[in-house]
């Protein structure tokens, strides 16, 4: 069998495991002061561009690389707190951003005039650089697995594998976040059958430091054997640990004398840790937070407050897990016309509200009912995060007259989707080995234009033929040799594509004869296809679709003459 390593891509932090006959959390050596390294289990997921003047001379050499262009990890979260303008962080929310080209140079998004930027699929690859030659391994004699979250689109997933490859990965699968995570608790209690079984549904509740997730798996009884299979993901949703940081932050600021924004940012980072000794069972009452103070002479005195327990539980709770019914969705605010370019943050911090609209997406008009409950996520150490997701859920669940779903002990916060996905690498290459059926996670269409004589104002009606249906396994291919199209050649034209996450129900080959709200845009591809001599602009065409087998969606559109085209769903970004 070949060796695997599990590697976990995270907003906030990165992880990495190896897999054989067991699953082996691996170190990684990186800078945690100039000139000093350590080699803790987790790499914080922050690229620090250095100027001439904000590093001694080879104080951030590493073992591997003796000038490195960035300064990868903890030593780069640290600097990053007192120059916030040369700090790139949640570079793979980023990668998610469908309003901007991702393979432009766009961060630091704070970066004064003068401060170099690099793209979301540089720093992406910047880290898995990192977490490659510092283990000192021979990755091409493994089989690399690397997690995105449930929710990434086309695009996302394939600047994943661009950013692998650019880091000189070459054998790569993508594997979603929340799946690993409970083939982490699947690695770690072999006598799982016991613990659930047929027709118990487990809900994946994943919040990390930038992004929350949701994933709904299902228990099936089939010929006698416990099978499993995804049957829901969310809602790609910017809200996380971050953002309670930044409400204790703010929260706290009211108090102290004005702050520059340097003393802001290391306000922001205190309160992180004042956040995780809170809200620990043996935690303290109350948290210091002294900050240096700014002035003209030498030592310009400190700036000192506190948190009490009471208020961060107050905030957290009442703020990001209030008590709502399930009928409450997240708040839809207005929003200025004009804003500052940045993420497509969430306008509603619950989480609460936010899982109430994914377990009523599932069914129409119907709350889907989990039995069991897996956590995952830096967040969920707090023990009072968890029993109050727990009490919600539950007082939904007694109010749909159903059983109260129970927590799968025995998680891993921290290491879990790393862990988790070298375990599916192992499973993948064991004969009978434990796999989760989830296929594509969302169904995807591409644009088809009635042809019909020019109206003046009005374009042609658009329709949508559904290419990927919902649950499409990897490594699968659809023809539609049935539905003949005709293809523009030796012109520009313009490929539309769409993604639905709410219907599920549509095959392979349907067509939708208006494109709903249901369905939405994703980045159009412009190209001019070669036509050849005696072609008369348009010629007769079929279409296939395949998801290989790391993940990809491609589609093909095949003239009867058998020339082939191959359409990415990321050619270029709509502007």
């Amino acid at each position: 069998m070949k060796p695997v390593l599990g590697i976990d891509l995270g907003t906030t932090n990165c992880a990495m495991a190896r897999g054989d006959e067991s699953i082996t959390l691996l170190p990684i050596p990186q800078l945690v002061n100039p000139g000093e390294m350590q080699s803790p289990d987790l790499l914080p997921s922050f690229a620090f561009l250095p100027g001439p003047a904000d590093f001694p001379a080879g104080s951030t050499a590493l073992p591997w690389e003796d000038n490195p262009p960035y300064v990868v990890g903890t030593l780069a979260r640290k600097r990053g707190a007192e120059n916030a303008g040369r700090l790139v962080s949640s570079a793979k929310s980023w990668l998610s951003h469908a309003g901007v080209d991702r393979n432009s140079a766009l961060l630091p998004s704070a970066a004064p005039e003068g401060v170099p930027r690099i793209s979301p699929v540089e720093a992406s690859r910047a880290y898995l650089a990192h977490l490659k030659d510092a283990s000192e391994l021979d990755f091409a004699a493994h089989q690399v697995l690397v997690t995105v979250p449930a929710s990434f689109d086309a695009v996302a997933r394939d600047l994943t594998l661009k950013a692998a490859t650019q880091a000189g990965y070459q054998d790569v699968i993508l594997l979603e976040e929340p799946q690993a995570a409970f083939y982490a608790w699947l690695e770690r209690h072999a006598d799982w059958r016991e613990r659930i079984g047929p027709k118990d549904r487990v809900l994946v509740i994943d919040v990390g430091g930038g992004t929350t997730d949701f994933t709904l798996i299902a228990v099936h009884d089939q010929q006698g054997a416990l099978t499993l299979e995804r049957l829901a993901v969310g809602e790609h949703i910017l809200l996380g640990g971050d953002n309670m940081d930044l409400a204790l932050a703010r929260f706290l600021e009211q108090r102290l004398p004005k702050l520059d924004p340097v003393q802001f940012q290391s306000l922001w980072q205190q309160c992180r840790a004042a956040k995780e000794a809170l809200l620990s069972n043996e935690g303290p009452n109350e948290q210091p937070v002294t900050l240096l103070g700014r002035g003209s002479s030498l030592i310009g005195g400190s700036i000192k407050g506190q948190l009490t327990r009471a208020e961060v539980r107050e905030l957290l709770l009442n703020g990001f897990f209030p008590q709502v019914a399930s009928t409450e969705l997240p708040e839809r605010a207005k929003r200025s016309g004009l804003q500052a370019m940045g993420l497509p943050y969430t306008a509603d911090a619950a989480i609460t509200r936010h899982l109430a609209q994914f377990l009523r997406s599932v069914k129409p008009n119907q709350l889907t009912a989990p039995t069991h409950v897996l956590f995952n996520g830096g967040v969920f150490r707090a023990p009072a995060l968890r029993e109050r997701v727990l009490a919600v859920l539950n007082q939904w669940l007694a109010a749909e007259g159903a059983p109260a779903a129970r927590p799968l002990e025995g998680e891993d916060l921290m290491h879990a989707v790393a862990r988790g996905a070298a375990y599916y690498g192992v499973m993948r290459q064991t004969p009978g080995g434990i796999r989760i059926r989830g296929g594509v996670p969302r169904t995807y269409y591409i644009g088809i234009e009635e042809s019909l004589p020019a109206v003046p104002f009005m374009k042609p009606p658009l329709k949508a033929l559904t290419v990927v249906p919902f649950g499409m396994e990897e490594g699968t291919t659809h023809r539609f040799a049935d539905r003949e199209f005709g293809l523009v050649v030796g012109e520009p034209a313009e490929f539309r594509f769409f993604v639905s996450s709410s219907r599920r129900g549509d095959s392979a080959g349907e067509l939708l004869e208006r494109v709903s709200e249901e369905l939405a845009e994703l980045p159009a591809m412009e190209v001019t296809l070669p036509a050849n001599a005696g072609d008369a602009g348009i010629i007769a065409a079929t279409l296939e679709s395949t998801v290989t087998e790391t993940g990809l969606l491609q589609l093909w559109i095949v003239a009867k003459d058998g020339r082939r085209w191959k359409l990415e769903f990321n050619v270029r970004e709509r502007s």
